[in-house]
């Protein structure tokens, strides 16, 4: 079983930024959570490898791992690099933003296939647009799409996203185990 009180003080010591921020969403926020700051990290990676497994495990291992790039990078080589320790090996790939503009020119790479399963795994999921942006990136190549995981949920609307397109998802954290409250709606609304 992972260490989540570990990764809690990993993140609230690396991760965690107080001010005001804009957020990829669009949305303005009190904090940011820099999660680079823990998935590049030796310990982070480790954690977040273990624990992206376990909850892999609850939905059903799937052949494959990944996410769009650049926020999921790490996170799909600490899952793959840890699957291989523990003797359930999965696969990696990556979803580009715009298809590569020469060779093959997909949206995809990594060494999966159509018709394998797979679940798209995110850094900080706030209303869950990019998650859902990988997720239909991969089914457009042929992938199966059984769930999305997380390792932070701001519990901003990505979990009902997710839900309204019937796709499984967990997270290894929210941002009350944080210790951060919750925003009111007005506090999330774009000015």
């Amino acid at each position: 079983m992972y260490d989540r009180d570990a990764l809690v003080r990993l993140i609230r010591e690396k991760a965690l930024k107080f001010g005001d921020f804009t957020l990829t969403s669009g949305k303005k926020s009190s904090y940011y959570l820099d999660a680079k700051q823990v998935t590049l990290h030796p310990e982070g990676a480790r954690l977040v490898g273990e624990g992206i497994l376990e909850l892999m495990e609850q939905i059903g291992r799937p052949d494959a791992v990944g996410g769009m790039s650049v926020g999921a990078d790490p996170i799909t080589a600490a899952v793959v690099t840890i699957s291989a320790i523990k003797g359930k090996p999965v696969l990696g790939f990556m979803v580009r933003k715009e298809a590569k503009g020469h060779g093959t020119k997909r949206f995809i790479e990594g060494p999966v296939e159509p018709e394998q399963t797979a679940i798209i795994v995110e850094d900080v999921i706030t209303t869950g647009g990019s998650s859902l942006q990988a997720a239909e990136r991969a089914a457009e190549f042929g992938l199966k799409v059984v769930g999305i995981i997380g390792i932070i949920d701001r519990l901003e609307g990505g979990a009902e996203a997710f839900a309204a397109r019937g796709i499984p998802y967990r997270s290894l954290l929210t941002i009350r185990d944080l210790g951060i409250p919750m925003p009111s709606p007005e506090a999330s609304q774009i000015s």
